[in-house]
């Protein structure tokens, strides 16, 4: 592996990493984000500077911290901070509304809660009192009382003396990544310091990365693809900027402008791009690479055509690590990969019974190395036993492998939907339509769209003598759900296809998609 030594492993610590780079790669520039730039001797002292402000506000090793900000230092800073310390960095979606922030907040028992003022207002429907929280931090802050439901709010505090790194181990948490819920509500991903460590070994070595490289990424924070990328540039004495949101239109530009040699593209992102107008912005550029999980194989032939970048596929869940990729000679139709080194991967049953090459199954991902992969869910100990029985994670996804160890996606087996790079639990979705006083039941399920991704589509019964428009239904949803969880489709039916035991037959309403009395509105989009 080119310009990089493995760390041992009581090193594969976030402090430790931190403190190798420093060490190691010093002046060179690391960071661009917001209008902050840092050096790569920069991360160490600021993890313990706001360890030392944590330390005061009375987190202790364990704890954990809650936060929910765009792409900024401030993020970065609290994240690393936290690591420093042997706290637990919750990161949200910037996107959730009341309803998600408040079982976030409950289900990690988040001491403290780092948020932008822009998003302040949507506490106003969060119950605070059912958290453990002890105070508020607002970035931004201007004219906001002292409290919020008796929770002290405080703007963001200047950094305290530096404290000395916590001693944890690579098996410690560093994150509880939240992961959308499939028959139940959303699951808190126990990210240990050694599987964000393999995330950014792993994903580098596939890039091929090195000092000189320049990575930059439009996706958020608070998703492991862009600590990931923090991760790479840390690991490798290399600059990442992150830029703060996807423009299809100023996509180009934004690369050209920073430099960028590596980008990082999800499913949907890339005929978003194919579908601008041509222009030469699309070559005048130094990108020499990206990873594009997702994308479909015509967009990422056409989009190697138009702009001379090829995007390598890769797989990985946030409860594994990055351990499938193709390379820049892999074929390209439906290929996943192959495999990483470090990891192994098996095609089962339901029984977990390995299969023939060439026939349809559950992929099933094991790690060689202690803590790649996360280290089971909090507080779910049933979800935990369930998704790595047998002692091989489960991924819920189900592929083919070919004889010669090329995997292929077929599609999903978990009732989960993919939309706009972001999970959305069907379940989740189903409860905010359930909560309407006019609907009496619900399933909501995926249907293909034009960017060869999901849409969602929600098929649902009323209660006896009560009529509803879909527009008004929508309304009620974008109050209380994400962004991009709002359904696009909705079908009012008399009732709903079901097993003798009265389950709903999704599978029948999946085939049947759109028909000629579903509702649709207009796509939702967050690209400029």
């Amino acid at each position: 592996m080119k310009a990089f030594d493995f760390l041992p492993p009581p090193q594969r610590t976030l402090p430790q990493m931190l403190l190798r780079q420093a060490e190691q790669f010093g002046d060179r520039r690391l960071l661009d984000v917001g209008g902050v730039s840092w050096d790569h001797r920069d991360p160490a002292h600021l993890a313990a500077t706001r360890a030392g402000t944590l330390a005061r506000a009375g987190i202790v090793r364990g704890d954990r911290v809650a936060l929910m900000s765009s792409n900024r230092a401030e993020f970065l800073e609290c994240f690393l901070g936290c690591g420093w310390v042997g706290a637990v960095s919750v990161p949200i979606n910037t996107a959730s509304m009341g309803p998600q922030i408040e079982y976030f907040l409950t289900n990690s028992q988040a001491s403290l809660l780092l948020i932008e003022a822009a998003f302040l207002e949507r506490l106003q429907t969060t119950d605070l009192r059912k958290t453990s929280l002890q105070a508020i931090w607002v970035l931004d802050a201007t004219d906001l009382p002292d409290t919020l439901q008796s929770i002290p709010i405080i703007a963001w505090p200047a950094a305290c003396e530096p404290l000395p790194p916590a001693p944890v181990g690579p098996g410690e948490t560093l994150a509880i990544l939240y992961t959308s819920g499939t028959t139940g509500p959303s699951k808190g991903v126990l990210c240990p310091h050694a599987q964000y460590y393999w995330w950014g070994v792993n994903t580098l070595r596939v890039l091929d990365v090195n000092a000189d490289d320049v990575l930059c990424t439009t996706l958020p924070l608070f998703h492991i693809n862009a600590l990931n990328t923090f991760a790479q540039a840390t690991l490798v004495g290399c600059r990442v900027v992150f830029e703060p949101r996807f423009s299809a239109s100023g996509f180009w530009a934004s690369m050209r402008a920073c430099g960028a040699t590596v980008v990082y593209l999800l499913g949907a992102m890339v005929p978003i791009l194919l579908a601008q107008p041509a222009g030469p912005n699309e070559r005048g550029h130094r990108v020499r690479t990206g990873l594009g999980p997702g994308v479909p194989s015509a967009a990422a032939a056409d989009f190697l055509a138009r702009t001379g970048v090829n995007l390598l596929e890769g797989y990985g869940s946030t409860e594994s690590s990055f351990v499938i990729a193709t390379t820049p000679d892999s074929p390209q139709h439906g290929v996943m990969g192959k495999v990483l080194p470090g990891f192994q991967a098996r095609v089962a049953d339901e029984d977990d019974v390995e299969l023939p090459p060439g026939v349809a199954g559950e992929l099933l991902l094991r790690a060689d190395e202690p803590y790649a992969f996360a280290s089971g869910y909090f507080n779910m100990p049933e979800k935990t036993v369930e998704t790595w029985r047998n002692l091989w994670l489960h991924t819920g996804d189900r592929v083919t492998c070919d004889a010669d160890g090329t995997l292929r996606f077929v599609d999903r087996i978990k009732d989960a939907i993919r939309r706009r790079g972001e999970n959305i639990s069907s379940y989740e979705v189903e409860q905010v339509l359930l909560s309407h006083p006019d609907v009496a039941a619900v399933a909501v399920f995926p249907v293909r769209s034009e960017l060869a991704e999901d849409e969602v589509m929600a098929a649902l019964t009323l209660r006896s003598g009560c009529t509803l428009e879909p527009a008004a239904l929508i309304a009620w949803c974008a109050a209380r759900l994400q962004y991009f969880a709002v359904p696009r489709y909705i079908d009012i039916v008399d009732d709903l296809p079901r097993t003798e035991n009265g389950k709903i037959q999704k599978y029948k309403l999946r085939e049947r998609g759109v028909t000629a009395t579903t509702w649709e509105q207009a796509p939702v989009s967050r690209s400029k």
